[in-house]
């Protein structure tokens, strides 16, 4: 029964993958099975971002949102080991472990939870996270659940490394875009020099070039305005007068 659940899981959380996907969304929906699926009380994913700085990303309930928080503001946690090792972390009696993480045991006793497990998101070399499973009772982890769980970081793992493979892209596309589009003005705007000044575009493109520097602007900027003739030009507008 067990497996045809996770099965129906990684088929719901594949049909959520599409090209415009909400992350943020999607690890919430992954919290909330690891739930339904591990017999979890609560689930919670940490994410590095770019700069490698871990944010709470999605959690199941607030408390293990905060509680997320406060492990990331206080350095310690079973979470924040994990991501750093990139090894899954199990606890099943946080009071075992009172003196590792002496604030973050308190702190999730006092809310209610009394283990966790924590395991890696991570790919080959590259760890992105953690997903982090928490209960209110003190219970060895089943090691038949491992590998599920397990297998859920890695759905999460891959959709966070498609998305910034897909960020970059775009990034890459947007800016080659923009380079094209600049070069076309630049090209415009160099014909048009050429012909009033009557010489030849390379002449004309050194102008335009010396112009923009001298005036610490981007070439493509001072190509539009010579084109458009929105703002005088010293030198260039007088030049096609």
């Amino acid at each position: 029964m067990k497996e045809q659940l996770m099965a129906r899981t990684f088929v719901e959380l594949a049909d959520s993958l599409v090209a415009d996907f909400d992350l943020v969304d999607f690890l919430r929906l992954l919290t909330d099975r690891c739930v339904d699926l591990l017999d979890a009380s609560a689930a919670g994913v940490l994410l590095a971002d770019r700069d490698g700085v871990l944010r709470v990303m999605a959690a199941s309930d607030e408390r293990v949102r905060l509680l997320e928080l406060f492990q990331l503001q206080n350095h310690e946690g079973p979470c924040l080991d994990c991501f750093h090792t990139g090894v899954a972390v199990s606890v099943p009696d946080l009071r075992d472990e009172a003196d590792r993480w002496p604030l973050f045991t308190a702190q999730a006793q006092r809310i209610g939870f009394s283990s966790v497990q924590a395991l890696p998101m991570r790919l080959r070399d590259e760890v992105v996270g953690a997903l982090n499973l928490f209960h209110t009772t003190p219970v060895p982890i089943d090691p038949a659940d491992t590998p599920f769980a397990q297998a859920l970081a890695d759905v999460a793992t891959i959709s966070v490394l498609q998305q910034r493979t897909t960020e970059r892209s775009t990034l890459l596309n947007e800016q080659l875009q923009s380079a094209l589009n600049s070069r076309v003005l630049i090209e415009q705007a160099k014909g048009k020099l050429a012909e009033r000044r009557h010489t030849d575009m390379e002449q004309a493109f050194s102008a335009l070039r010396s112009y923009a520097r001298s005036h610490n602007r981007r070439l493509a900027d001072v190509a539009r305005a010579f084109i458009d003739e929105t703002e005088h030009l010293p030198g260039l507008s007088a030049a096609a007068s």
